[in-house]
């Protein structure tokens, strides 16, 4: 287990500028790597209620299970390495491994046995090492959906602002509000299930 304070920022891009950021960052088809993330919630969306978000994401051969919290700055993320079989039963039947994640969930008075399978998010993802911090730029496709962003990881809120805010600034690419991946999917989920 392991708990980290997620600092990022995050700036959704049109396919053209996103296109123009692997072309200035000289970024080729092997530096791009996918991920898998599987999100789950309660069928009366419990955990994005209490501000939180619940996913197994496949990374190469490894799967984690993370829970997103709120925190003073950022996000508090709790990781939890599972296998495979376990990530397998969770996405085909619903069943989550147990652990501190669990107890996590249950703290919220919510029923670990209520959270169900909610869809997958595939990421096409590249990772720079930009000014002290972690630049990604990302494909994200979705429940039928697809979208750009740029996202700039770091240690220092101010400085990171900073640099993240010239550096749109230098592409000459508006500030977007927006929402992180997990909010996206969710929005998209429920515009379905509410239009189905």
């Amino acid at each position: 287990m392991s708990q980290n304070i997620e600092i990022e920022f995050k700036n959704i891009l049109t396919r053209r500028e996103y296109e123009g950021f692997l072309e200035y960052f000289k970024i080729g088809k092997n530096q791009i790597f996918s991920q898998e993330n599987h999100y789950f919630d309660t069928p009366d969306y419990g955990l994005k209620s209490k501000e939180s978000a619940l996913r197994i994401r496949k990374k190469g051969e490894i799967y984690e299970m993370t829970l997103k919290q709120p925190a003073a700055v950022g996000l508090l993320e709790t990781n939890q390495i599972i296998g495979e079989e376990e990530a397998s039963r969770a996405i085909q039947h619903g069943r989550l491994p147990s652990g501190i994640i669990q107890r996590l969930i249950e703290d919220y008075e919510i029923s670990f046995s209520t959270i169900e399978y909610f869809g997958t998010l595939i990421t096409e993802r590249v990772e720079l090492e930009y000014m002290k911090g972690l630049l990604v730029l990302d494909h994200s496709i979705y429940l039928g959906k697809e979208d750009y962003e740029l996202e700039y990881e770091v240690e220092n809120y101010q400085a990171g602002e900073k640099i993240f805010l010239e550096l749109l600034n230098q592409f000459k690419i508006p500030t977007r509000k927006t929402e992180n991946k997990i909010r996206r999917f969710y929005n998209r989920k429920y515009e379905q299930t509410n239009h189905n």
